[in-house]
């Protein structure tokens, strides 16, 4: 399949393109700096450098895609201002519908909700710490996430809380609060992994699965 990858150059977006290539899936990266793009891609990575304001370079990324996979995740700095994100998931979302792409594969926090879960004591300790401390890019993963869990889109939202460096060990929890035990801690190499087995798993489609070690 054809992937088109945002935020392809942060910590866990690189190591999800790396999955995705050794799935033999081909991919397109989507990426702010041309800098951060790892060298061990090589050619085998088309790479598209814009910002999320760029409804132009967005939607030159996505044609000809089969499915959107993003790892892109809010600015943890107190100086960022406004919701980049959430505009860029608006353009993401129209390119997708022009070319009639359906299929979204999105990561983020306990605090965006599974639709069809219950809350506990450890989702809602997650969201009020969020939308207390944290509350501009609380803001930005819900505009994002809302824009893209909606029923023309098959949908998936791969959420996490403490993601580590540790190794890729093929281990992870996946369920959802309420039913099953969901952890704190995951590696980034899991966390990449399980978002590119996404792409070709039905398992979870209009489901935000939390996963963890």
């Amino acid at each position: 399949m054809h992937i088109t990858v945002f935020g392809a150059t942060g910590a866990i977006g690189s190591l999800t393109v790396d999955e995705l290539l050794e799935r033999g899936h081909t991919v397109t990266a989507y990426a702010r700096d041309a800098g951060k793009v790892p060298d061990r891609w090589g050619e085998r990575v088309r790479v598209v450098i814009g910002e999320m304001a760029d409804a132009e370079r967005i939607d030159g990324a996505i044609a000809g895609a089969d499915a959107i996979v993003s790892a892109l995740g809010p600015s943890m700095d107190r100086k960022a201002t406004g919701l980049p994100l959430v505009e860029g998931a608006r353009h993401i979302t129209a390119s997708m519908r022009k070319h009639g792409v359906d299929r979204y594969i999105g990561q983020g926090t306990p605090s965006v909700a599974d639709p069809h879960e219950r809350a506990t004591l450890q989702s809602r300790l997650i969201g009020f710490i969020a939308r207390t401390f944290l509350r501009r890019a609380y803001d930005e993963m819900q505009g994002m996430s809302a824009l893209v869990m909606q029923p023309d889109l098959r949908w998936t939202i791969v959420r996490f809380t403490a993601p580590n460096d540790g190794p890729k060990t093929g281990r992870v929890r996946a369920g959802f609060f309420g039913t099953d035990r969901i952890g704190f801690a995951i590696g980034r190499a899991d966390i990449a992994a399980f978002t590119a087995a996404q792409v070709e798993d039905e398992t979870y489609v209009r489901r935000a699965p939390a996963i963890s070690s």
